[in-house]
């Protein structure tokens, strides 16, 4: 017994562990891609005979970011990418916080319908929904502007959201806020003081989403902004540094590598929040 039974624990930790390495390599894989792509010389990417997956010290070169920083507005990109995510994004989450609420702790007819509706509206494809928001940019005089994306980030943000959050509020209990009725709270001072602070993991995980679909879009940024000084991150990326049929991979590769830095930080930095908000909001 004593000899099979290390024998078991290591066949179980084989079969947990190796599929799971597999799995990080694979997920890694483009990330060190893109890496070696931005820190390689042209001469050495282009060269056939070398191994695609390996570099020398004397093909190792940093002219990539540089074009990148100094040839390119990579930088202002970057700025405009950082404040229509976080404006577009804290104007998604007051409205998906209130919507959630609503639907889910305010009693009237076609609550339920009303909150099914909502989560057909995001699946409503973007290529449909940019039409009808193009009439409505043009009508604001927003053409050409950053406002242009706040305002038209939430038409995809929102439902999606207030979806996520529904989940998360129907599993705080209803007494806490009867409770709290009793002792004189009104809807807003329980929404502000009891819901959002029990709700913290769920806003957190919706937060987490929709910066990260604001920060990823590309087909609105490309349709309501020209002017290269006000281009996104993912759209100055493709649009300047793809010259006809000539592809700065170095740079393309760098500007994407740095461009999912945020991202990155902003999930590590939330984790614990972002997991609990998943798994609770998983139970019904």
């Amino acid at each position: 017994m004593t000899d099979r039974h290390p024998a078991a624990a290591a066949r179980r930790a084989l079969g947990i562990y190796a599929p799971l390495l597999v799995f990080v390599a694979f997920a890694l894989f483009p990330v060190y891609h893109m890496f070696l792509t931005s820190v390689k010389t042209d001469r050495a990417l282009y060269n056939l005979s070398l191994n695609p997956l390996m570099v020398s010290l004397g093909a190792l070169t940093a002219e990539h970011y540089r074009l990148l920083f100094t040839d390119t507005l990579f930088s202002t990109w970057l700025v405009n990418s950082l404040l229509v995510s976080l404006s577009s994004t804290a104007i998604s989450m007051v409205i998906s916080i209130l919507a959630a609420y609503g639907l889910t702790r305010i009693r009237f007819r076609g609550a339920d319908a009303f909150g099914i509706a909502i989560f057909i509206t995001y699946l409503v494809p973007y290529s449909l929904l940019f039409l009808p928001l193009t009439r409505v940019v043009s009508w604001l005089n927003l053409s050409d502007s950053l406002w242009a994306l706040v305002v038209t980030y939430p038409t995809f943000l929102v439902p999606f959201s207030t979806w996520l959050l529904m989940g998360y509020m129907k599993t705080i209990p209803e007494e806490i806020e009867k409770s709290a009725m009793i002792d004189g709270c009104n809807r807003l001072q329980i929404l502000t003081r009891i819901i959002i602070p029990l709700a913290v993991p769920g806003i957190v995980c919706a937060t987490l989403f929709a910066f990260s679909l604001a920060w990823n879009d590309l087909l609105y940024s490309l349709v309501f902004i020209s002017p290269t000084e006000k281009k996104t991150l993912t759209v100055g990326v493709l649009t300047e540094l793809i010259r006809g049929d000539v592809y700065f991979w170095g740079s393309l590769m760098g500007g994407a590598l740095i461009g999912s830095v945020p991202v990155v930080v902003f999930y590590a930095m939330f984790m614990d929040y972002y997991v609990s908000g998943m798994t609770a909001g998983a139970i019904k």
